[in-house]
């Protein structure tokens, strides 16, 4: 209730504006708070965001914003800010996440315009941290520590480690092969808002760097919380690497291979952080998404010989037959 009280008091020093009927819009994974309040001169709804300055940087999510709307996406315009605070009053882009809306008649309408505005965001010439060898390998060390050992209570032998480390260096080289452009990193179906101009309305922005060419793609076909058939993820890359073209000269094959691998390695990270948002920080409602993500791993680990030491690491160690099941 004190941190609401700031909030309050700083929405009341703001000059000439009454911003009233404070109501909870949505949380996310991290230690952010989004409010929907009224202005009462105009009638109009705005977000707040409140990140404790202790837990979240608002700067990055300032300096992003400025990037995106740049080149002419639709990310919501900052009205007033008090970053000391971690306070933030935003454009408010509706209550309608593209997961409400999408359904097989909708999905290919809907995903042109994401691709549309994703292949805006990658020609984004920026100073953002690097998706290096680092933080690529730090986050697939999530899926053992958080996903294996915590929430499965699996420990690895010296041969399944072995054997997981090599997968994980062929899953960061493919990654490090890739045209390196801007990576919203959670490019997904609660992350993109239905606008009536400019769809979609981007949101969740703050943790982006300059990665591989695919992340941003699996992140929107392989969504951890909808799955698509083959047929449709296959159409809609070839749409992306048509509009892609005039820039970028990738094959359908290479680009196919880039993305799913580049999979194996995001749903491995998300293995472990659902695990982890779950153990650490009480929010199990993240652990109904387990199966989905799992099955995005086994489902990629059919298809390459490559991937057959993790599919044998999964299998020994009756990943598959838990099958995500909570502990």
């Amino acid at each position: 209730m004190k941190r609401q009280s700031q909030l309050l008091r700083w929405l009341e020093s703001l000059a000439e504006n009454t911003y009233t009927d404070l109501q909870p819009a949505s949380a996310d994974a991290s230690f952010r708070q989004y409010f929907r309040v009224r202005n009462n001169k105009n009638n109009k709804t705005y977000i707040v965001m409140d990140a404790p300055p202790e837990k979240e940087d608002c700067q990055p999510f300032v300096e992003i914003t400025k990037l995106i709307r740049h080149v002419d996406v639709n990310a919501p315009d900052i009205i007033a800010m008090d970053l000391a605070q971690g306070f933030l009053l935003l454009d408010d882009l509706g209550n309608t996440p593209y997961l409400e809306r999408l359904n097989h008649d909708s999905a290919d309408a809907l995903y042109s315009d994401a691709i549309d505005a994703l292949i805006k965001m990658q020609r984004i010439d920026s100073t953002l941290p690097a998706y290096n060898e680092d933080r690529l390998q730090t986050e697939l060390n999530l899926f053992e520590t958080w996903y294996l050992n915590k929430h499965l209570g699996v420990r690895l032998n010296e041969t399944q480690k072995s054997s997981l480390a090599c997968v994980c260096r062929l899953l960061i080289n493919s990654a490090e092969e890739q045209p390196q452009v801007f990576v919203h990193r959670d490019y997904h179906s609660r992350n993109l808002m239905i606008s009536n101009d400019n769809n979609p309305g981007v949101i969740d922005y703050q943790d982006a760097v300059i990665g591989p060419i695919t992340y941003d793609l699996v992140s929107l076909f392989k969504d951890c919380y909808i799955e698509w058939p083959k047929e449709n993820i296959e159409q809609w890359l070839s749409y992306y690497l048509k509009q892609l073209s005039t820039t970028q000269h990738i094959n359908k094959e290479t680009l196919t291979r880039w993305f799913d691998l580049m999979g194996v390695q995001r749903h491995l990270k998300i293995l472990g952080i659902f695990a982890r948002l779950n153990y650490r920080d009480g929010k199990s409602q993240y652990l109904n998404d387990l199966p989905l993500t799992l099955k995005y791993v086994l489902d990629t680990c059919e298809q390459y010989g490559e991937l057959q030491p993790l599919k044998q690491i999964l299998e020994e160690t009756d990943v598959i037959k838990n099958h995500a099941a909570p502990t």
